[in-house]
């Protein structure tokens, strides 16, 4: 990230998900090795469980401890933040989000994923509210955190080393494809999310310095998952985010996409995240001097 070339940081919403096991994880694997796991095959996992509910500050420096160097956290927003509260009160929020130890994740913490509920409508002063109140540095959030969080801050939140905080903005209502929307996105340097999936709007526009993409796949037309030629288009559009090619003024981004696909029995998305991984090139394992583990085919 930063100066280096961009990069492709491809992985799955989650991992510790009961059908992948006898699939994807190998029978006789205990649940606690999971993330290592997953880990050492993919690039970066999305974390989905700071949705359902705050973590604790020693979750986050587990996860952190138990995943290589060069790899990446996505962290999914606090359904309170956007669901209950519908994206108001964002700086209590918000605060209350980081506060809970985000920020332990140091070195590997990726974007930060907000979803909104597709009963959401776009409402121009209520998400520009929003995102005028998110942190675009550690240094940004520990402010925040010391004004506005609920609880005491936790000692990593304000101890944890400057760098960038990235954000990404996942919509579900159609009145969001909106010019305004995506004007807003671009002045408060936030990526719009990339959602494929047939029910929510699929939205391509380039509003930051990384394209974040969530693969949610199509049940009713592809119900084992994406095939050869989806992952061969999706390693095109990727491909031309990283080169510059399919950005507006011509420089690459990093792109950060997850598959989340809701394919017959939920075990393809890790294994359409390594072929994807595989067109691009960017196999993490190269990364990790590892070339002997060979990623399964279809089964």
């Amino acid at each position: 990230m930063g100066d280096q070339q961009p990069r492709a940081y491809v992985g799955t919403s989650a991992w510790n998900k009961p059908q992948w096991r006898g699939h994807f994880y190998p029978e006789g694997l205990v649940q606690r090795r999971e993330l290592e796991y997953a880990a050492e095959r993919l690039a970066s996992l999305e974390i989905n469980a700071t949705f359902h509910g705050l973590q604790s500050p020693a979750t986050y420096l587990d996860w952190r401890a138990r995943t290589p160097d060069d790899f990446v956290f996505s962290v999914k927003g606090n359904r309170t933040v956007t669901h209950d509260h519908r994206l108001m009160n964002p700086a209590r929020n918000v605060a209350d989000f980081f506060a809970s130890g985000v920020l332990g994740l140091q070195e590997k913490m990726g974007p930060v994923l907000w979803q909104v509920s597709e009963y959401l409508p776009f409402a121009s002063h209520t998400t520009e509210e929003f995102l005028a109140v998110l942190p675009h540095s550690v240094g940004e959030a520990q402010a925040l955190i010391e004004q506005h969080a609920r609880t005491e801050a936790d000692r990593l939140s304000l101890t944890a080393a400057d760098r960038p905080i990235r954000h990404a903005f996942e919509v579900r209502h159609e009145s969001f494809k909106d010019a305004k929307f995506l004007e807003l996105l671009r002045r408060y340097d936030v990526a719009v999310v990339v959602t494929n999936s047939p029910p929510w709007p699929e939205l391509h526009d380039v509003t930051s310095d990384f394209v974040y993409v969530r693969l949610h796949g199509d049940l009713d037309r592809r119900p084992h998952g994406y095939s050869d030629a989806d992952l061969d288009e999706w390693a095109g559009r990727i491909n031309g985010w990283l080169s510059g090619k399919a950005c507006p003024d011509g420089r690459g981004r990093d792109v950060f996409a997850y598959f989340d696909n809701p394919d017959d029995r939920g075990t393809r998305s890790p294994f359409d995240a390594m072929h994807l991984h595989d067109r691009l090139g960017t196999d993490p394992r190269l990364y990790r001097g590892d070339t002997t583990f060979q990623p399964p085919l279809w089964e």
